[in-house]
């Protein structure tokens, strides 16, 4: 590799591909730059001390963000923050994967400045996948309009809620309750009664989110799994809420469309989650992490347990997984 006094580049790594950008501390030089006519990018690191330099393997980390990226106040911490940063300007991938709806993800989307660092939002449990730098709607699956009456027919019956989104708004099929506050509070998103829910299936939704009590919910899915498994697919992520998708829709497959684009492969990705629609992307990752906090059933899912969200259990996952293994 070579470089003028100043950190001006001129070939990497003796490649002659095209670079993208220049950062440099106290101890390394890191230089960022695309294969032609590919979609991924690597990173070649010069060791000042040592007098070499070397390409550094680039790592996705996924994040779930209740649970696992934010505390229990639903706040980031500076620590958790900085490691984020840090690697992301060392050159690696970020993604943030949710049950959320798009809007209710911009704020920490903001916070870690993932548009500067070429970041993505994956939504709706990957029913929509954004680039955070370009806005691009990356990929997308939509609900078959059909299913929204059947679904608001079997909430009505069975006293449970249902809510959609469109735009900015939550749409509440029926009545409030406290599940659906919850979602409205978290998202930072108001909601709006609709008198006619199921003509909403017409406006190409990515999910409906139906709410049930803690005890009756596990029952919900396996009943509404034999009335629609065979063109949505139905789950919980928390013990009370009930994320129905499209079919075949879920972290883990959305995930595998995304990194193909980027030139990435499973093996490459971190993915960490404390909840129940964290499973897929946790049993597909080369590395699949569960919080302390997390469900029981999501802990044997993992390959590691890492502290709490309370405890920065992401600064040591960065640690263990991206850190002291960027040379191996």
């Amino acid at each position: 590799m070579c470089y003028d006094l100043n950190g001006v580049y001129q070939k990497s790594f003796a490649t002659g591909y095209p670079t993208q950008r220049i950062t440099t501390d106290s101890n390394y030089i890191y230089v960022y730059y695309n294969f032609w006519n590919r979609n991924r990018y690597n990173v070649g690191v010069y060791d000042k001390k040592e007098n070499r330099g070397y390409k550094m393997k680039t790592k996705v980390l996924v994040l779930d963000i209740d649970g696992t990226l934010t505390n229990s106040k639903k706040e980031i911490t500076p620590e958790t923050k900085r490691g984020i940063i840090h690697i992301m300007e060392r050159g690696h991938k970020v993604i943030l994967a949710s049950g959320r709806p798009t809007p209710g993800m911009r704020r920490y989307a903001d916070e870690l400045e993932l548009a500067a660092y070429g970041g993505y939002l994956l939504s709706f449990n990957g029913g929509r996948i954004i680039n955070c730098k370009s806005g691009e709607i990356v990929y997308q699956r939509t609900l078959p309009p059909h299913v929204i009456s059947g679904l608001y027919q079997y909430a009505c019956k069975h006293d449970m809620g249902i809510i959609t989104y469109m735009g900015d708004d939550i749409l509440v099929g029926r009545r409030m309750d406290e599940y659906i506050e919850l979602e409205s509070r978290i998202n930072a998103m108001p909601c709006k009664a609709v008198k006619n829910f199921a003509a909403y299936g017409e406006y190409n939704l990515n999910k409906c989110l139906m709410t049930a009590e803690p005890e009756a919910a596990a029952r919900h899915v396996e009943k509404l799994n034999e009335l629609y498994g065979d063109i949505l697919s139905i789950y919980r992520s928390e013990p009370f809420f009930i994320e129905v998708m499209p079919k075949n829709v879920d972290k883990a497959t959305s995930l595998d469309r995304m990194l193909e684009t980027v030139g990435l492969t499973r093996e490459d990705a971190i993915c960490c989650g404390d909840g129940f629609n964290d499973i897929s992307m946790i049993k597909y990752a080369g590395v699949g992490v569960a919080m302390a906090n997390a469900q029981e059933e999501v802990k044997k899912s993992a390959d590691f347990i890492t502290d709490s969200n309370d405890e920065d259990g992401i600064v040591k996952v960065i640690d263990t997984f991206v850190l002291n293994q960027e040379n191996a």
